[in-house]
């Protein structure tokens, strides 16, 4: 391929970025594409001008025509020789320049405007892949507002540090990935994740770089630099991804170079054999060889893996699903099985109140308002749903006084002059009648039974108990259902969660096996088990781990292929993980295992096209020359090129996988 194809790492901003080498003028695609048009004109006029009288000079315009394509074709070729590589372009040069050499300039003209015209799309094609990708790359912010020296300051986003606080003002892009310390907004994240509904934010809510703050003003202390931060993350992946092959394109790119020498080898013993053999003139005997030369030549074949790839790395990367390479979506299209981690996987990871149980005495409100007073200085999980769920109510929170943290048991205090106490019944001691505390055991043992925590919340002699539960994550009802229409069995769950937690998920979401109180070799062994059933089983299908990518490591790493989800902001998902989704959203899963089945059948598609071009094509040449159906040069240069455009735009169909 011509050098201007090949992917590089730009630096600019401080963000790797994945783009190609500029070339210079006359070799943009663009330039190539116009040349090519030109060369085609000359060479129709030309074509046209043996037909018409007093025109004499048509073989100028052929000469003229294949000169324009001789430019482009030999500096390709020139680059390949010059790494000691013998390749497309240095056959599709010998084939136009020995046409022109027995007296065709014509049909010389025509591969090469034909070649040229195909590369010419061909790139364009690629920078259209490209741009998908590098729509990351517009998502860098150019300034921030720091707070330095008393007074809000603009600077460059490369100029912050971990620390700095930032005023993100409405229509802003976030600087740099960073942890709400004043201010509630919703935060459009659509391009990095592919979430279509911006997201809430408020205090303690870390959002991340180049994402748009919506109609609220946000101050932000910086979590990490922007040459460390979750974009920057996302861009190398991306970019590294285009680099890696999958093994049917590694195979491909094995025997190009031996092929390719073959192909020479092969028509240089036709045009002997059939000269010196058969007795053919030689410059019949030369045609052939040519004809058969350009017909195997495998362009097709070249392209037929890596347009796909990039096609699907594009695509999944603007919807939220960053594919390490080639190798992960094969895989991927292998998957038969699937285990997935429960908290933050198939659940949110962190709770939310679902039910606030008042006793006689003390309403919802004050319950509420009293509990999230007490725990709003509280960084446990339990507390923050608390003040969330009081927050969203809008629930003034009243006045706290002589707050103290009992370890193990809550927190305690004074609200409106009564005591007033939250956490474990334990801690409620000496607060409530015999009755109360009977009743409240009771409400906790059936909140238990059912999968939720309860905590109970005492002002005074009066109480409640506020229910919580990890809520499952968007799209995980109907997820089984969605991946038994794939073909995949069995669905399974593997958490270290209590068995009464996990059995109420499972049922939830009817799971078809789930695995409970499991240590992280537990649920390593869990995977090996399903692989060695597929291996029973005489499958090559894939056993697949779906994890948060924090603490299932070793799992993730067990499995055929590993994938992390709702992770933008996790350092162990981005390099534990073959695959990450950025969203929280599992319909993703299903979504992606299908883009990857459709991209292999892609692949396959178009290399058994590329060679059966090639098969029959080469017989057709070979057979037709020793029965007086002789294939013009012209149709062979059809057929190879024509076969190289088909191939290109039907991967170039992946990137509109719905």
């Amino acid at each position: 391929m011509p050098p201007e194809a090949t992917a590089i790492k730009g630096v600019e901003g401080g963000v790797s970025a994945p783009r190609a080498a500029a070339p210079t003028w006359p070799w943009t695609p663009r330039v190539e594409l116009w040349a090519s048009i030109v060369a085609g004109i000359l060479l129709g006029a030309a074509v046209g001008g043996e037909h018409l009288a007093g025109l004499a000079d048509a073989v100028v315009l052929a000469w003229m025509s294949l000169a324009i394509g001789m430019v482009y074709g030999v500096r390709a070729a020139m680059i390949a020789l010059a790494d000691r590589r013998v390749d497309i372009d240095v056959l599709m040069v010998l084939g136009a320049g020995l046409a022109a050499g027995i007296g065709h300039p014509e049909e010389g003209a025509l591969l090469l405007f034909l070649f040229v015209l195909a590369g010419a799309l061909e790139k364009l094609a690629m920078q259209r892949t490209r741009r998908e990708i590098e729509a990351l790359h517009a998502l860098m912010p150019t300034e921030a507002l720091v707070w330095r020296d008393g007074a809000w300051q603009a600077c460059e986003p490369e100029a912050l540090r971990a620390g700095d606080r930032v005023r993100v003002r409405p229509g802003d892009r976030v600087p740099a990935d960073a942890r709400i310390v004043e201010g509630s907004s919703a935060v459009d994240e659509s391009l990095l994740t592919g979430e279509s509904v911006p997201r809430s934010v408020g205090v303690g809510d870390e959002v991340f770089t180049g994402t748009i703050n919506g109609e609220g003003v946000l101050v932000a202390e910086v979590e990490r630099p922007v040459s460390e931060s979750s974009l920057r993350r996302v861009l190398e992946l991306v970019t590294v991804a285009r680099e890696q092959r999958e093994p049917l394109q590694r195979a491909i790119d094995r025997i190009g170079q031996p092929y390719t020498v073959g192909v020479i080898t092969t028509s240089l013993s036709v045009f002997v054999i059939w000269w010196l053999g058969f007795g053919d003139d030689p410059a019949r005997a030369a045609y052939v060889a040519i004809t058969l030369l350009i017909v195997a030549s495998p362009c097709a074949l070249v392209i037929s893996t890596p347009t796909a790839t990039l096609a699907a790395i594009a695509r999944g990367a603007r919807a939220g699903v960053l594919f390490k390479g080639g190798e992960s979506i094969d895989r991927l299209s292998r998957t038969g099985a699937v285990c997935f981690d429960k908290t933050g996987t198939l659940t949110r990871g962190r709770p939310a109140v679902t039910d606030v149980v008042t006793l006689d005495g003390l309403d919802h409100e004050s319950a509420l308002g009293a509990a999230a007073a007490l725990e709003a200085d509280s960084t446990h999980p339990t507390a923050a749903a608390i003040v969330s769920a009081a927050q969203a109510e809008g629930i003034a929170l009243p006045r706290v006084d002589e707050p103290r943290a009992v370890i193990g048991r809550g927190m305690t205090g004074r609200v409106n002059g009564h005591e007033a106490r939250v956490g474990s019944l334990a801690h409620m001691e000496g607060m409530l009648s015999p009755g109360d505390t009977a009743q409240v055991r009771s409400i906790l043992d059936e909140a238990r039974t059912a999968g939720m925590l309860g905590v109970v919340v005492a002002v005074g002699s009066r109480a409640a108990v506020i229910l919580l539960r990890d809520e499952v994550r968007p799209g995980a009802k109907g997820l089984v259902d969605r991946l038994h229409a794939l073909g995949i069995r069995p669905v399974r769950m593997l958490t270290g969660d209590d068995r009464i937690v996990a059995e109420r998920v499972a049922n939830e979401l009817r799971i078809d096996r789930w695995d409970a109180s499991l240590l992280p070799e537990d649920k390593v062994a869990a995977v090996e088990e399903m692989r060695n059933e597929k291996r029973k089983a005489k499958s090559e299908q894939a056993v697949a781990v779906i994890g948060d990518g924090v603490n299932d490591a070793p799992a993730l790493a067990a499995a055929d292929v590993s994938i992390a989800i709702g992770s933008i902001g996790s350092d162990a998902a981005m390099e534990s993980a073959d695959i990450v989704l950025l969203g929280e959203d599992l319909e993703r899963v299903p979504w992606a295992i299908r883009l990857a089945r459709r991209t292999r059948a892609t692949v396959k598609a178009n290399i058994a096209f590329a060679l059966s071009i090639i098969v029959v094509m080469g017989l057709v040449t070979l057979i037709g020359s020793r029965t007086g159906l002789q294939v013009p040069l012209s149709v062979g240069v059809l057929a190879h090129e024509g076969g190289t455009l088909l191939v290109v735009l039907n991967s170039l169909r992946l990137l509109w996988f719905r």
